[in-house]
């Protein structure tokens, strides 16, 4: 039977005098990927900072499997097993890729070098390239590789298609499919919606801070003013 992966209850967080997350819960069952909606400033980032740690929430809990991590440090939260594919990549442009790899090689698991040439071929034959000189495609899967060599029990991506050519959206969407098929539980941000709801098995939409829904993403897909009434989306 699954259990909860990941489970936020009541939730606040602040910028500042900001409130930006107001009494968020919803939980990520174990081998499901969650799409985390929302539109631009609803709190979507923030609530990723939350649960790796690098924005303390003010109230509320975050449990991992069931154990607490809302008052570690970020580098705790990593090794209890929380991965972060940022928005933006942030790869380490002056190292090579085999090196962004292997700096962040982390525990027993699934996840090693040989692993991640399987998965992201190109890798391989760029392994000894600067991460600044790739494409931005390219420095995406390294980013991607560089959190599952931590061997993560969730991973959490932060816009992972942001400013990519369609086709290598396409291909990230190949990526996270093969993910959760391999019964990684994740926890996807992202502005495209049709890759978030092609790939998710769940679906939590944001809206000024608050969860406005949270539900099967079959329901979602069945609905065709879904998108428009919680997105804006037309």
């Amino acid at each position: 039977m699954a259990r909860d992966a990941l489970a936020l209850s009541g939730v606040n967080a602040f910028y500042g005098d900001s409130h930006v997350l107001r009494d968020v819960s919803f939980t990520l069952r174990e081998g499901s990927l969650l799409a985390l909606l929302g539109r631009n400033g609803a709190g979507k980032t923030t609530c990723i900072h939350c649960v790796s740690g690098l924005l303390a929430r003010r109230s509320g809990s975050i449990a991992l499997f069931g154990e607490p991590i809302a008052e570690l440090p970020p580098e705790a939260i990593a090794r209890r097993g929380i991965g972060l594919v940022p928005q933006g990549r942030r790869v380490f442009p002056s190292l090579t890729v085999r090196e962004n790899l292997t700096v962040a090689a982390r525990g027993r698991g699934p996840w090693n070098l040989p692993a991640i040439y399987d998965a992201f071929p190109l890798l391989r034959e760029r392994e000894g390239q600067t991460a600044g000189s790739l494409s931005g495609g390219e420095q995406q899967m390294l980013a991607i590789g560089r959190a599952l060599m931590t061997n993560p029990r969730v991973l959490l991506l932060d816009e992972p298609s942001e400013g990519l050519a369609p086709q290598v959206v396409a291909e990230v969407a190949r990526v996270l499919a093969r993910l959760r098929e391999s019964g990684l539980s994740i926890v996807l941000v992202e502005q495209n919606t049709k890759l978030a709801l092609d790939v998710a098995d769940a679906v939590v939409t944001l809206n000024s801070g608050r969860v406005a829904f949270e539900g099967a993403a079959d329901a979602v897909r069945a609905d065709p003013s879904f998108l428009a009434q919680h997105l804006g989306v037309h």
